[in-house]
């Protein structure tokens, strides 16, 4: 029997005169997404071994974040830090420098808080309570329902952006998927259909299926999908416009000026603020504005002729957008630098130690 008709025979043939309600589509998805999500699941390290910490750092490394792009930070992560209390005693520079690459470090930062939690208030294990979890600081229902299910099996829904995506495809629903309340009664929606003792593969299926089957650009593959027999938006011709997003706003551009300081083979960083964007990180020098190479110069106390211009970059922020231009300036020993100024590191510690964020990666790499 080929892999398709075997689909067919799990999925539900709506009748044309009397159309699925709601609830009865809803339950129609839970035998073929199970039976494909079996045999379609992809490998992932964190899927081989799904204990509740594991389960947890993957599950916050991927928001905002693509599958591929985790793996190689999951490992690094959990190698070095490879349990609750490791992760609630990193020093800070320790954990961002783990960290660094994935970007939203406020999310770094939640897990340690967290880890520090769950070792003062569940003894270093993570609750397995869905309402526990979701006490815990970075954690909120969807990543609460992720570790609930996937690593205890309780029944609770994780909805994602791919499962809103998916849902509202097989239902027609032309609610907008950016509004909570749209999420919290699709959430409860789920919890009432689906089986209790597949929560995991349930949960993940629709994820999976969202990831690679209902993509979020471009069109879905719905010669691919094991719910195509009950998806109102593929019936009606309705995947352009299914799943409703609210419009976002115009990213605010701001020009910067970096500048890579180059010391007696060492390099200049500094720390940000502890607030607004990029908190805490060191950085490259910046200022605002694109300046010229004399006017990077006189900024500098340098002579033009140490002043090297660099590539054009470009970094986007989900509501800023930086436009850079950059400069490679060598300093002579004469010049008066002061320690409080700048932290001057060699390549390897910017390698091995230091945090710096990918918004300057263009011109981090340089160095390294």
């Amino acid at each position: 029997m080929s892999r398709n008709s075997f689909y067919d025979r799990l999925q539900v043939l709506e009748p044309e005169k009397q159309p699925l309600n709601q609830t009865e589509r809803l339950r129609a998805i839970e035998r073929p997404l199970l039976a494909w999500y079996e045999q379609h699941a992809r490998i992932l390290p964190w899927r081989d071994n799904p204990e509740p910490y594991f389960v947890w750092i993957s599950e916050i490394m991927l928001q905002q974040t693509r599958v591929e792009a985790v793996k190689p930070y999951f490992h690094r992560f959990i190698t070095a830090l490879p349990g609750v209390k490791e992760l609630a005693l990193v020093e800070e520079d320790r954990l961002l420098k783990l960290w660094e690459g994935l970007g939203y470090y406020n999310r770094a930062r939640n897990l340690k808080k967290a880890a520090q939690m769950v070792m003062e208030e569940y003894d270093g294990i993570l609750p397995d309570s869905y309402e526990e979890l979701k006490k815990l600081p970075g954690i909120g229902s969807y990543t609460a329902g992720a570790i609930a299910s996937i690593a205890y099996g309780i029944p609770v829904p994780a909805v994602d952006g791919n499962v809103l995506r998916v849902i509202s495809r097989v239902t027609g629903s032309r609610e907008d998927i950016l509004k909570q309340s749209v999420k919290t009664n699709m959430e409860q929606q789920l919890l009432s259909v689906m089986p209790k003792d597949y929560a995991s593969s349930y949960n993940q299926g629709l994820i999976e299926i969202g990831a690679i089957v209902c993509v979020p650009n471009g069109a879905p593959l719905c010669d691919q999908c094991p719910l195509a027999s009950i998806c109102i938006a593929k019936r009606d011709g309705l995947t352009g416009e299914i799943p409703v997003k609210t419009p976002k706003k115009p990213r605010k551009i701001e020009n910067k000026t970096v500048l890579i300081l180059s010391l007696k083979d060492r390099f200049g960083i500094r720390k940000r603020k502890d607030t607004g964007l990029l908190a805490s990180l060191y950085e490259l020098p910046n200022v605002e504005g694109h300046l010229t190479a004399e006017e990077t110069a006189r900024l500098c106390h340098v002579p033009l002729n140490n002043v090297t211009p660099l590539d054009k970059a470009k970094h986007i922020f989900s509501h800023v957008e930086w436009h850079m231009t950059g400069y490679y300036v060598t300093l002579n020993d004469e010049i008066q630098v002061t320690e409080a100024d700048y932290l001057w590191v060699t390549p390897e510690e910017l390698k091995q130690t230091y945090s710096l964020p990918g918004a300057f990666l263009a011109y981090t790499k340089l160095i390294r």
